[in-house]
């Protein structure tokens, strides 16, 4: 137990907390991992998870079962997007080539599955495992049947993983133990680089800011950034008062750039913005943005209205 969560780098108090609940064997039935994304949530969550089982001699196999989430006990649960019937994950999306115009979510069927899952006979551990990320994105009828499986967990053990735990309904919340994980020091965050042979060289200032001190974030936002092409953010940096160029702009963007990557391109656009001490209403109108996207306004229409606003000062 005692090296179990060695490469947890720089979450102290969360590792305290879940090193006392196995040393003690009181677990509850279900926690809340709660902090930025990329900060070590699931690694804690999988390493948790290990001691749970007390391997043993078998530690080694139950780590490496665990970490490709195939342990026939455990059920990790991602959010997703749907497309002609079928449920895909991020990664399978991606993969896929699929086009995402808005953030993947929990869906119903999927916290179905997690009760039925939990009232199966455990294969080999005591209690059925469950893990599920980015909790908070969940629609009403998602949430309200993950809080009836939480107020009736039987023997089971749910690890909850969110960026932004004020989004979930309090009586959610109200039934997990908070287990509190922070941003890195900048010599953490280092440490974490050099382990996965990432070290921060010349990472460009607003993408350091937006990944205020998580290394998961930065290499997600170095990966965003590589995916634009340096011709659009140019001319986002070098917008002038000139209507037509904004509606060509507005054009370009939809068309080279997936609903995911138009909200990263906002938010990189925001820090831009902010760390030229451009004021409050063009991040305020980008925030509008944002919201016009994510609500299914036509994209090529709010990108095209918000960049002649922002061109013109109307």
């Amino acid at each position: 137990m005692t090296n179990l969560f060695e490469d947890l780098i720089g979450q102290p108090l969360a590792v305290d907390l879940l090193k006392a609940a196995l040393n003690r064997q009181r677990l509850a039935p279900a926690y809340l991992f709660a902090g930025p994304d990329g900060v070590g949530r699931r690694l804690a969550a999988v390493r948790f998870l290990e001691g749970v089982l007390g391997a043993g001699q078998q530690a080694e196999r139950q780590r490496r079962r665990l970490e490709e989430r195939n342990h026939p006990d455990l059920l990790w649960v991602e959010p997703t997007f749907q497309h002609q019937g079928r449920l895909l994950t991020r990664e399978e999306a991606e993969e896929a080539g699929i086009t995402r115009r808005t953030p993947p979510q929990l869906r119903l069927e999927q916290v179905r599955s997690i009760s039925r899952f939990l009232a199966r006979q455990p294969v080999e551990a005591e209690r059925g495992m469950v893990v599920i990320e980015a909790v908070e994105a969940m629609p009403e009828a998602a949430a309200n049947a993950l809080l009836k499986t939480l107020e009736e967990p039987g023997h089971g053990l749910l690890i909850l993983l969110s960026a932004a735990p004020e989004r979930l309904l309090s009586t959610i919340r109200s039934r997990c133990q908070l287990i509190r994980f922070l941003r890195l020091a900048q010599a953490d965050l280092n440490r974490v680089l050099e382990g996965c042979g990432a070290v921060a060289e010349h990472d460009p200032p607003e993408l350091l800011a937006m990944a205020a001190g998580s290394p998961g974030a930065l290499l997600e936002h170095r990966r965003q950034r590589a995916g634009l092409p340096e011709e659009l953010t140019g001319r986002l940096a070098s917008m002038r008062d000139q209507p037509m160029e904004a509606l060509a702009l507005a054009r370009d963007v939809c068309e080279a750039l997936d609903g995911e990557q138009q909200l990263w391109l906002i938010n990189w656009w925001q820090q831009q913005l902010w760390a030229r001490g451009a004021g409050d209403r063009p991040l305020q109108r980008l925030e509008t943005l944002r919201r016009q996207l994510l609500s299914f306004v036509q994209p090529r229409l709010a990108w095209e209205v918000a960049l002649l606003e922002l061109t013109t000062g109307k």
